[in-house]
């Protein structure tokens, strides 16, 4: 492992197969509490290079179900962490590698679960910027090799988190979100 904790590595096909297992396994628990869940991030776009974290975005229909998919969510190893400064969408850490619990004791690969509803805009944003990578390969690219130059030169997450603020914003201009 890097110093700085980053390691980009080649597209696996396996992460929408660890997503399609972790949708599951939510939709069963969460039930009518939820509309749908999204895989978001890098690690959704296929052929893009990136960190080994899935990341999914759970939608409820409205933000007063939260208090509701919390308690449900606890139950099956996930802590909610709030909005860690962005407003409308929750965070949830796990326990241990074996959550989100299932009759299966399955360990997971890392993964960022959030909570939003559907009217949210950092939702909004999540999809647009994975669609538009998905659909332009140029762009795609290009992301790529600025997170790989960003995980080789960046002393730490943070750093290389706010290297990639630009190229993301650019990219939501574009997906005519901003």
């Amino acid at each position: 492992m890097k110093q700085n904790g980053i390691v980009i590595e080649e597209y696996n096909p396996e992460w929408k197969l660890v997503f399609r297992e972790l949708k599951n396994v939510l939709e069963h628990h969460l039930g009518d509490l939820i509309l749908r869940v999204e895989h978001v991030g890098s690690t959704s776009v296929e052929g893009l290079s990136a960190k080994p974290i899935i990341d999914l975005d759970v939608v409820i229909s409205r933000r007063e179900l939260l208090p509701e998919v919390v308690d449900k969510l606890s139950e099956i190893g996930y802590s909610h962490e709030g909005d860690q400064g962005i407003k409308g969408r929750e965070a949830f850490k796990r326990a241990n590698s074996a959550v989100p619990y299932s009759d299966k004791n399955t360990e997971w690969m890392a993964h960022h679960l959030y909570v939003c509803a559907e009217d949210n805009e950092e939702l909004k944003r999540h999809l647009a910027f994975r669609d538009y990578l998905r659909v332009n390969p140029d762009a795609c690219l290009t992301y790529e090799q600025l997170k790989r130059e960003l995980a080789r030169t960046s002393p730490n997450r943070d750093v290389y988190t706010d290297g990639k603020d630009e190229f993301v914003l650019a990219v939501l201009k574009k997906a005519a979100v901003l």
